[in-house]
This record gives structure tokens, sequence and C-alpha cells, in this order.
């Protein structure tokens, strides 16, 4: 997908892809995004002491080099200072990821850069920072250093050229006489020029089209282990993020959303909240999903939210569905019994015959992301109406700067939306329809026709954010297995029940074949060799769903790895042997993690406290694979993990020390699913969780110890910022069916003492 005419945005809805289209017309509120002004990067750079820096120019021009698109244009990705700063632009949202540090690492390696000398900036929605493989802005698919690997290789070795020929014509020597190092250009005698001193006349220069990439044998910077450019400013609480945002006279709003999705109000009474110092203004305004609600403007949060609850609000539910989640969940287990359609297609008739049998349902509650940086967007109109400014730490700018657009009633190219680093998001900062960054638009508008002429910043408290919408969807599963003595399964009747993400979104096209969101079956059979039918209903239901980090394989790794270790204990078979034994020789990335961390975990040759177990899961998504083997014990009813050790096959680690956190982190929130309370319900309509009083994230404190090992590689890398959740649950509850007989069969735990 691609949202952008050839040379600038496109202004009119009928240039768009369809399906964006009819998502603009379907929401009322989504336009096109509007280009980044390189002139104005340019005169901004010189502002802040880049004078020219580093290739502002394909603005000076306003061609592209011949045969290169935007995204592989150095002007936009990288400046370089005279003093020898080296600033990257990142092509994805920094939200905990690592990406601020590895995307600079990638160019820098190739550009040959001082690596101390290395920072790092946001992009925007200019074309040029889309992913080079989807042709939108996203940060989401863990496809950020697996699609901008070469990228940024090519990126730093076109500057790299470019600086080359600029010295080799000061010298008046052949360039292949040059060589490169530090922010240095050599010369064979020894002589030297900085970057610094060649930026002005390297950016007048033709890019390259070809350049010869280095052998990863000779890497300096790529596979090391590096500190994060983000960390110093992040752990001295320096660094700020979206909520954060600080303009001249700015107010803030919150808003009060209708406690049914959709409902509309019948009437409120303000007068007690005009009562409250600080407060501004209160305005109804249109809400996600079709509803109403009220935002209130305030001097700062504080007096919003006090004003917020001053309300008196009244609403209207009639004419949409309040969703219970116990009826919910007989229905599902209903279709649950009954063939879907189908996916994959088997002869199952074996089923009855086989000499055992599994019988199955797997239940999983919708979950919340609850990031550590509730939703918020700032919003500045100009005097006239005719121009904004947005401020907000988003996964797809592109995407919300049409929708904001639109909102606002502002042209494209008067739009300019500023990337800030979030707190978090999980894929809640990348929602197709843009609620968050659609509502807060709406309240600045309905602010400028209240008379306010001041900058809005909106923000989303905990208790919004949980009650919020967009989960991870509640899915139900049911499996009926035939297999012999020998654990080969001969039959395997399978069927997945629970809302599609991407159903009336602009990924429905090409995410959803024959009616099945394929994002409900990633994870499923693979890479088992077992002959396995499998259907899927998606029923609709008023609850708003969107992708949840690792999002299929959230609930099919552990369908499939409790079950196909529960197939190895019948067959009294161990379950690391049998999984090797399914692999054979097809699967051997699969076979190279899982034996990693059986090798590093010392998996059944070092002797367990009494009371606890192994467990072992190995699962790939995101086409990265990772298993954990794990030890956990069961007292009381309760289940407490204790070890975990990973192992990680995603091919190049561009930076070890990011991997292993994210590895780490996706335990913890994989393992967060496990914990009591670790559910959003539903009553009447109305979500029942509000805060982490009773809604449950894994801390600290259920941290297991913890080691992450990575098989080596050099093959291009794959996605890594969400292959760490799926494989943890489920090597959980494997360890704790070898103390109690069984795994339990549905999130979160529910074990009996």
């Amino acid at each position: 997908m691609h949202f952008y005419s050839k040379n600038n945005m496109s202004s009119d809805l009928s240039e768009l892809p369809k399906g964006i289209a009819a998502m603009i017309q379907k929401n009322h509120s989504h336009t096109e995004a509007t280009s980044f002004s390189r002139r104005n990067f340019l005169k901004m750079s010189a502002a802040s002491g880049f004078a020219l820096g580093m290739f502002p120019a394909v603005a000076q021009t306003d061609k592209p080099a011949a045969g290169l698109k935007a995204f592989q244009q150095p002007a936009a990705f990288v400046q370089i200072s005279k003093d020898g700063k080296v600033i990257v632009t990142i092509n994805r949202l920094e939200f905990g990821q690592g990406v601020h540090t590895a995307l600079p690492m990638i160019l820098a390696e190739e550009l040959d850069a001082d690596w101390s000398k290395v920072a790092a900036v946001h992009g925007n929605a200019d074309p040029a920072y889309a992913d080079p493989a989807f042709g939108m802005h996203i940060t989401g698919g863990s496809g950020s250093i697996k699609h901008s690997y070469t990228q940024y290789r090519e990126l730093g070795a076109r500057a790299r050229a470019m600086l080359i020929a600029a010295a080799a014509a000061q010298w008046n020597v052949a360039p292949d006489t040059l060589r490169t190092d530090r922010n240095m250009v050599i010369r064979a005698d020894g002589k030297t020029l900085s970057y610094g001193e060649l930026a002005e006349a390297a950016m007048k220069l033709a890019v390259p089209d070809n350049v010869r990439l280095k052998d990863p044998k000779s890497f300096k910077i790529i596979g090391k282990q590096v500190g994060r450019l983000d960390a110093s400013d992040k752990s001295s609480g320096k660094q700020n993020f979206g909520i954060d945002v600080r303009l001249p006279g700015m107010l803030t709003a919150v808003i009060a959303h209708p406690p049914v999705f959709g409902a509309k109000l019948k009437s409120f009474d303000d007068s007690a909240t005009k009562q409250i110092k600080g407060v501004r203004a209160v305005l109804k305004i249109a809400v996600d999903r079709g509803g109403e609600g009220v935002a209130v403007i305030g001097d700062g949060f504080w007096q919003a939210k006090q004003g917020r609850d001053a309300l008196k609000l009244d609403w209207d539910a009639s004419g949409v569905e309040k969703v219970d989640s116990a009826a919910q969940l007989k229905q599902y287990q209903e279709l649950a019994k009954t063939p879907g359609k189908f996916h994959f297609k088997a002869d199952v008739s074996k089923l009855s015959s086989a000499p055992k049998k599994i019988s199955a349902e797997f239940t999983f509650p919708y979950l919340a992301h609850a990031a550590m940086e509730p939703l918020n967007c700032t919003v500045q109109l100009s005097a006239d109406g005719s121009k904004a400014e947005l401020w907000v730490g988003t996964q797809m700018p592109g995407v919300e700067s049409m929708a904001a657009a639109q909102a606002l009633g502002v042209p494209p190219k008067n739009l300019n939306l500023h990337v800030q680093m979030a707190g978090g998001g999980f894929g809640r900062r990348a929602v197709p329809n843009c609620d968050y960054v659609v509502e807060s638009c709406n309240v600045a508008k309905a602010a400028r026709s209240a008379g306010i002429q001041a900058p809005i910043r909106t923000i989303w408290s905990r208790e919004d954010d949980i009650k919020g919408g967009y989960y991870r969807p509640m899915h139900v599963h049911r499996a009926d297995i035939g297999y012999d003595e020998q654990g080969q399964v001969q039959a395997w009747d399978h069927v997945i029940v629970g809302q599609s993400i991407v159903a009336g979104t602009p990924f429905e096209g090409f995410l959803i074949k024959d009616g099945i969101d394929g994002t409900a079956v990633e994870g499923m059979r693979d890479p088992y060799q077992i002959p396995m039918r499998l259907s899927v209903h998606h029923p609709k239901v008023n609850v708003p769903v969107l992708w949840w980090r690792s999002v299929g394989s959230t609930h099919t790794a552990y369908v499939m790895e409790t079950l196909i270790d529960e197939i190895a204990r019948n067959a009294k078979q161990d379950p690391v042997a049998y999984r090797l034994k399914q692999f054979g020789d097809k699967h051997p990335r699969h076979t190279a993690a899982l034996k990693l961390a059986v090798e590093k975990s010392g998996y059944n040759k070092r002797r367990l406290p009494k009371g606890h177990a192994w467990g072992v899961a190995v699962h790939e998504s995101f086409e990265t694979v990772v298993a954990y083997v794990v030890t956990a014990s069961v007292a009381d009813g309760q289940a407490k993990l204790h070890t975990a050790t990973a192992g990680v096959h995603c091919n190049l680690a561009v930076n070890p020390k990011t991997i292993e956190a994210q590895v780490q982190g996706g335990a913890l929130m994989g393992l967060g699913m496990c914990l009591q309370n670790a559910a959003i319900t539903f009553k009447d309509g109305y979500v029942e969780q509000s805060n982490f009083g009773d809604y449950a994230v894994a801390r600290i404190i259920d941290m297991p110890q913890m080691t992450v090992h990575i098989v080596p590689s050099a093959d291009p890398p794959t996605g890594m910022g969400e292959p760490g959740l799926p494989p943890l649950a489920p090597a959980f509850a494997n360890a704790i069916a070898q103390l109690t007989g069984s795994a339990p069969r549905s999130l979160p735990f529910n074990i009996k003492g």
C-alpha cells in the first residue's frame, strides 16, 4: 500500500487506494498525509547550527537521483555538521524497542562513522520514511530492522561514496585510492579530510545508484553490544515523550467517553464543572465508533479531569450491542463445535479409529495494551484555521496525518506531524481509523469554534486507556486430535472463534482471504507436519479490537505448544526429543534455537529443587524462532515461574543488547497473560476493569531469572520486537503440566490446588 502520488501526497480521495478511500469516506475523519518540506528542514537545520549539513538536498533540485526512490535518498536520512556530528533520521517510532539505536548503527556501519558522534531523530509523514517493503508509514509487525536493514546499509554506503567523491575532487585523485574510517576520508599518504569538512561539497554531488556493501566479516558496529542512544535521557528523566509536549499557552483536554462503545448522549449537565477553577470549556464532540462524548478543557490535566468528574451525564445506548462476557463465551463455545470457513483442509476421518485421542477447548480473554504512557495528542491550529501541527507518538504517521487533515478541514500540504518518542504501544498506537488522533483533532476544532486560540493537548487517563477499547480479541479454540502410541498424529480437527482485527480496515484487502483473517491463524500447524483441518468463525461484536504484541501468535502458540507437549507426554516421550523428531531436517532454525536453549539451561542435566519442573516451548513469529526452557513450581493453587532460558534465531543480530532486552520484555508480557485478573471482561456493555488494581500486568517482581542466547548467523535479520512473547506462556504451562498432570486450558491461569 502506498498513500502518496509520485511527487507529493495526494489531495484528492480519488487518487488514494480504494481501501484507504473507503476508510476515509466511512469514518469521515481521514485524509492524506502532508509532505515534509525539505527546504523547511534545511532552514531548521541552519537555525540549529547544522549550517548546510549533509545532504539537505534533494530539496535544492527537487529531483531525486535517477532510478532511486525517496526512501533510498541519503538527503532525508543523514546530516553531518561541520564539527562531524552525524544525525540519523529513523523511519520508525521509537517506543521502547531500540530502533533509535539499531537503525543508526546500520547506517553508521556503512558510512564508517565515528559512533561516538552519532545521534538520532524521528522522521515524519514524508514519503521517504515509509516502510520500503510495505510502501506505507508503519512501525509494526516486527519489521523495522527486517525491512530497513538493506535500506539503511545502502543509505550509509551512498553517503560514504559521496564523501569519498568530494575528497577525491579536492585532492585530484582517483576515488578508489581513498579509504574511510571514523568520520575521516584518508589518502594513501595518510592525509585526511573530515566528514564535516566535506559535507557541503559532497551534498552537491549526484547520488550513486549502485553501491558496494561491506562484507559482514568487516563489521565494526553491527553485531556488537551497543548501548542505546536514548538510555541516558530515559534513565535520568530528561527524555520527553508525547505526553510531555509543552507549548506556549497550551491547554489540556480530557474526554468523557460513552461507557458502552458507540453510545450517544441524551443530555449532560456541566454546571458544576464550570465552577471548577481552571476549567476553560466544556464541549460536546464526536468520538470513535459513531459515539458522542464531552471534552473538558482546562489549564492542566488535573483541572480538566476534576471538571470531567463533576459532569452529570445521561447516556443513550439503546442502539448498540451491550456485550456480556459470560454470554459471549457460551456463544463462542457453541460456534467452536461447528466447522467455520476452512483455512486448512485435511482428511480427519481417522479421528474415530485413532488409538489415542485428545479433545480440548481453550479460551483466551480480551487484553488491553496498557502501555506505560497513556494515549495523547497535541494539536495546534493557526489563527485562521488553515494550518495545523500535531505532536504525537504514532506507529502510522502517514495514516494519522491523513486522518487529522480530514478531521480538521486543513489542506494536507498545511499539516505537519511531529513524531514523538512514545512510552510503549504494543500496537495501540497503530489504529487504522486513528481514533485518539481524530478525537484530539475534534477537540481542537471545537475549541477553536468556541473562541479558544490555543494549542490543545488531549490526554487519556489510565482508566480511559483500560476502558477505551481496541483490545486483543477474545478467542475460543477447539481441537480434536487422534494419534498413535508413538505420538504420530493421524488427524487433527481444529476450530478457532474470534473477531477479525482487520475487517473493515484498509488492511482487509490483503490480510483477509476467503473470509479468514490471516492474523487469527498465524502460528497454527507449522512447523509440525500434521494432517490438520482448520476452520475459523469471525463473529461481529461491539468491542473494538486490534493487534496486540505478537498478534495471532498470542493464542495460537499456546494452543499448539501445549497440545504438542501433551501428545509427547502421553506417548511417554521427552518433549524436547519429540519436537526435534518432528522438525527433522526441514526446520533447522527451530532445531538450532531449541538446542541452544536446552544446552544453556542445563535441561535434564541439573537437579531441580523439589517441586520444580521443566517446561519447553518453541514458536516462530515474524520469521524469528524463539525457544524457551523454563522451570516452575505450583503451591496452593499458585504457579510460579523461576527461570527462563531463551534460544533465539533471528538471523544476524544487529545489536545483541537490544535483542536481549526485547526477549526479556516479551517474556514478561507473555508471563503477564497468565496472571490472575489479566483479562478485560464486559457486563451489560460496560468494561468491568479500570486500572492496574483490577487489570493485572506483569511486574518486575514476577520476572524469572532469565538468560537470552542468540544463534549465530550472517543472514539478513528477521523481526525481533514480538517473537519473544508467544512461547513463554506455553512453556510455563508445560512445566505446570509436569507437576499437575495437565496444562491450563484457559488464560489467565486458574489452577485448582
